[in-house]
């Protein structure tokens, strides 16, 4: 991995989320296998993981976590299980010019490729998908100039370029404002989200939703989406916007009868009988 490509995905994932990742990997195959996948490791914990990779071509990921280990400690010193959501961030180090981060439980409906020329610093910095109100900051982000007025996104799904992002802007922001990043985060379980967001509006980069980069693209992405309908190219929204992906975002159990759940099925017995593990 040390010439950089121009452009891939990257996921995070471990034998934990293999029901997971299964659907995912096959819906990558059935829509995205042009683009590079990277699978960066959640934890040790990976034997079926790193199986389940190599079937569809994915590349592992060797490289050293232990910049954005050693910042998630800093963060979060009393969660050590949880604070490894931010090896998301490892994708922003990736031998990549432009790269999309997914999460895992997720599946994809089209071609990303087009996306990826959008980046455009100064202008399109930070592309997002599904925005996030209640699950960023607390109020006490009013009081900050650069966190009003803002994008508030789920960390689920962006892109951007490591040129205008990287592990190095996340060390150096929490170095200077780590005090305000934990006065306005919001609580509850939260990890990586509130951060990306932080540091993404400390830095004023310039963040736009799918809808705003692709005409036609919608940004709905949730799994309990209402008045989706299926046609010959994918899902569309209610407003027949093209949806290019779900997110099962917050699901306690697997999919079983919502709007996307049989397709996720579908994906999920294909990858079984693919993988055989």
């Amino acid at each position: 991995m040390n010439e950089e490509q121009e452009y891939g995905i990257a996921i995070v994932a471990n034998d934990n989320v293999i029901s997971w990742l299964l659907p995912f990997l096959e819906s990558y195959r059935a829509t995205n296998s042009a683009i590079p996948l990277f699978v960066i490791p959640y934890d040790s914990n990976v034997a079926s993981t790193r199986h389940a990779a190599d079937v569809y071509g994915a590349t592992w990921v060797e490289s050293d976590l232990a910049e954005i280990d050693q910042l998630a400690e800093r963060l979060y010193p009393f969660s050590p299980n949880r604070r490894r959501r931010l090896r998301k961030l490892q994708a922003l180090a990736l031998p990549l010019d432009k790269v999309i981060y997914l999460d895992v439980d997720t599946v994809l409906f089209r071609d990303f490729r087009d996306l990826f020329r959008k980046i455009d610093q100064g202008v399109t910095d930070f592309i997002v998908a599904s925005s996030s109100n209640e699950y960023v900051y607390n109020n006490k982000h009013l009081e900050f100039d650069y966190l009003n007025n803002v994008i508030l996104f789920s960390d689920g799904f962006f892109l951007t370029s490591r040129k205008i992002l990287s592990i190095s802007d996340f060390c150096d922001v929490i170095g200077r404002d780590e005090k305000i990043f934990h006065a306005v985060r919001k609580r509850g379980g939260l990890y990586a989200q509130p951060l990306v967001n932080f540091v993404v509006h400390r830095q004023r980069l310039q963040v736009k939703s799918l809808a705003q980069c692709v005409p036609g693209a919608s940004d709905e992405t949730y799994y309990k989406a209402d008045g989706v309908t299926f046609g010959e190219t994918g899902p569309v929204d209610r407003f027949g916007r093209e949806i290019y992906f779900a997110h099962w975002a917050g699901a306690i159990r697997t999919p079983r009868r919502r709007v996307f759940d049989e397709v996720w099925r579908d994906y999920s017995k294909r990858a079984t009988e693919r993988v055989k593990l």
